[in-house]
């Protein structure tokens, strides 16, 4: 396995081995550096192309750093190949140059899409995603757009489809050339080993998503990170045992971290939650935040999924990401959400229709506003009725999300690739994919049908003039 941070303490068995990135590319740097974000807050700030440009720097940059890692360069450059592998499981996040493993040790690919399903999987899984109806997963809407609201949505989505084909796709086929050049014959462009992809791992499944057209070939696994809750450190399950009145848990995830917020909020939150009842648990990175309320714990890391479970968390205050939201949902803890960039707006607003959390903006989080909204979730029983109706229908299955992983991973292996899955739309050039060529076809024989009749009745006319003109004369 290939990866930025160990799983070593996970005691995963003998049979596997890490080749770690290291040390880890420092991401964030290029974002403040390409875009003037002074901290991570300051993304709510930019715009959805700007969003778009950041991945792929992000995609790109560190892509390039894996690539150069001397481990890996051994695996590219490896004279054995036959037999050594069956399958390349690959995350579908802006790595495209690494689907060229699967063309050098001639094994079919797995991937795992982190963000669930994208707009751009049209093309990579033969099918056609309506912007009528699906949003774009940076987009703030729903599955219920205005006019204006679909107008937008397509206009995104077609950029994101047409920046990808002419700006960003050729840079990272660049970049496969690069370093698979020397070991393959001809090195296949990312478009087409997209192609290749025999099933695709989805971070998706009802009701968190919308529901859209797919193929069987991709199989949403949300949920498969979430286990049975283990118990908690000491300090942190007596301080939730305690709390009679209930308990918040903050955390804003690992990228945009509460101690790179702006002083004048972060003595704005620390007011509100010493003014409440409840107890709150907060994921803060830096102990050097100087007077704490009573009523406040904070700790650099926390394990969020076994805290959610706890029956007296009563509200996940979140930045949004889909990992945290179905944890949330799943352990029907109703959600504050304070989303900064890409999905996050997506995954609220959805929340938010879902009727089980509600959705602030941070810049314009005022002390009122924060006070009556966790009121409004912890004392409202509406939010808590949904979120248990959400989490009834996230968790209702016919097979567990980790099982369903693990049955299609070795279904690619059994089956070598499983090319019976394949959708044929993907051999169909793009006109013919879009019936195009059939809509042209079929608008000339329109138009024909008209067009010939008005002619001939012309003909007719002019000649009936002329035969009469020749017999006035």
């Amino acid at each position: 396995m290939i990866a930025a941070f160990s799983l070593e303490s996970q005691q995963l068995g003998s049979n596997y081995t890490e080749l770690l990135i290291e040390p880890v590319y420092d991401f964030w740097h290029d974002v403040k550096l390409n875009f003037g974000v002074q901290h991570l807050f300051d993304l709510t700030r930019m715009k959805n192309y700007d969003f778009l440009k950041m991945l792929e720097i992000i995609g790109l940059k560190t892509t390039e750093h894996a690539l150069l890692q001397p481990k890996v360069q051994s695996l590219i450059h490896a004279t054995e190949t036959e037999g050594v592998f069956d399958l390349l499981l690959a995350e579908q996040f802006y790595q495209e140059a690494f689907l060229a493993l699967a063309y050098k040790y001639n094994i079919p690919i797995v991937t795992t899409s982190t963000l669930g399903y994208e707009n751009h999987m049209s093309q990579m899984m033969g099918l056609i995603t309506p912007w009528s109806f699906v949003p774009h997963g940076f987009m703030p809407f729903t599955d219920r757009m205005s006019f204006l609201e679909r107008l937008r949505n397509t206009y995104v989505s077609l950029y994101e489809d047409l920046d990808r084909l002419y700006n960003y796709f050729p840079k990272m086929d660049n970049l496969a050339k690069q370093h698979f050049g020397n070991v393959l014959a001809d090195v296949p462009k990312v478009r087409q080993m997209e192609k290749q992809i025999s099933v695709m791992l989805l971070n998706s499944h009802a009701p968190l998503t919308t529901a859209r057209p797919t193929v069987d070939a991709m199989v949403p696994v949300a949920g498969m990170h979430i286990y049975p809750p283990k118990q908690l450190p000491a300090d942190m399950q007596s301080f939730l045992d305690a709390a009679t009145d209930g308990a918040i848990f903050f955390s804003l995830g690992s990228n945009v971290q509460s101690k790179e917020m702006p002083a004048d909020m972060l003595r704005l939150f620390l007011r509100v939650f010493g003014s409440l009842k409840q107890r709150v648990l907060w994921k803060f990175e830096d102990d050097s935040i100087g007077q704490l309320p009573e009523n406040v714990m904070i700790r650099k890391w926390l394990p969020q999924v076994d805290i959610l479970a706890h029956p007296n968390v009563k509200v996940f205050i979140t930045h949004g990401g889909l990992f945290g939201t179905q944890e949330g949902v799943h352990y029907a803890v109703p959600m504050l959400g304070i989303p900064f960039y890409c999905d996050q707006h997506l995954n609220m607003n959805k929340a938010v229709l879902g009727g089980y959390a509600i959705s602030l903006h941070f810049q314009s989080i005022t002390d009122d506003l924060l006070r009556n909204s966790l009121l409004q979730l912890i004392h409202n029983s509406s939010y808590q009725e949904q979120v248990q109706r959400v989490s009834r229908i996230f968790r209702d299955r016919p097979i567990q999300p980790r099982k369903s992983a693990v049955y299609w991973i070795e279904y690619v292996i059994k089956h070598k690739g499983a090319p019976h899955m394949r959708s044929a739309g993907l051999d169909l050039e793009w006109y013919q994919f879009y019936l195009l060529d059939v809509i042209a076809f079929v608008t000339v024989i329109a138009l024909a049908c008209v067009l010939l009749p008005l002619l001939a009745i012309r003909l007719l006319r002019k000649s009936d003039k002329q035969h009469m003109k020749i017999k006035g004369n």
